[in-house]
């Protein structure tokens, strides 16, 4: 995999033959940020397909040295994350499956038993949901920092704010998350 810098020194000689390459070291990672905000797969690849657009298309609009000196990775999370306020802010039609509920897309572990797996499954459902229910700030600050592990800083620039109010949010969003889920925690481990 090329590194950040390489790539957005690549961008800025040949954008057409190596954005590809942008989309492939990204996709992952900004679509799994997407479900995270929106909880839809759906609206999640729309997201993020939609934000590799809007950051092919701005990428053509900078000059060589601009697209040198960008920092890709805040920059495609602050893409992302705008492009999922606006859908969240358009009313959308539920798309309702007839096949039921679509696995969490994690990979089932082979040697794990299935209480076990069960249990991992049950507790990522509750952190999500958990996660949800939190204000959008400290969501997006959670999820930035600690699942798509974004450094403070990045984090700061990817919401446009100071890195003291990025770790406040992370903090707050950290300890409404523990309240949250200290009740089922213990339901389970009664278990």
């Amino acid at each position: 995999m090329i590194d950040e810098q390489s790539l957005s020194a690549y961008l800025a000689v040949d954008l057409d033959g190596h954005f590809e390459h942008l989309v492939r070291a990204y996709q992952d990672r900004l679509y799994g940020f997407a479900l995270r905000l929106t909880g839809s797969r759906q609206d999640a690849e729309e997201s993020t397909q939609d934000a590799f657009v809007r950051a092919y298309r701005a990428l053509q609009g900078y000059a060589e040295d601009r697209r040198r000196a960008l920092r890709l990775r805040p920059w495609l999370y602050q893409i992302t994350l705008n492009v999922v306020r606006n859908r969240v802010r358009r009313p959308t039609l539920v798309a309702v499956s007839v096949d039921g509920p679509v696995g969490n897309g994690l990979a089932a572990r082979a040697d794990e038993q299935p209480e076990r797996r069960a249990l991992r499954t049950e507790t990522q459902s509750q952190l999500a949901c958990a996660l949800a229910r939190l204000p959008a700030r400290h969501a997006t600050a959670v999820v930035l920092r600690h699942v798509q592990g974004l450094t403070y800083a990045e984090v700061a620039e990817v919401l446009d704010q100071p890195v003291g109010t990025t770790k406040s949010d992370v903090h707050r969003g950290l300890r409404l998350l523990r309240v949250a889920l200290e009740p089922e925690l213990l339901e389970v481990g009664d278990q």
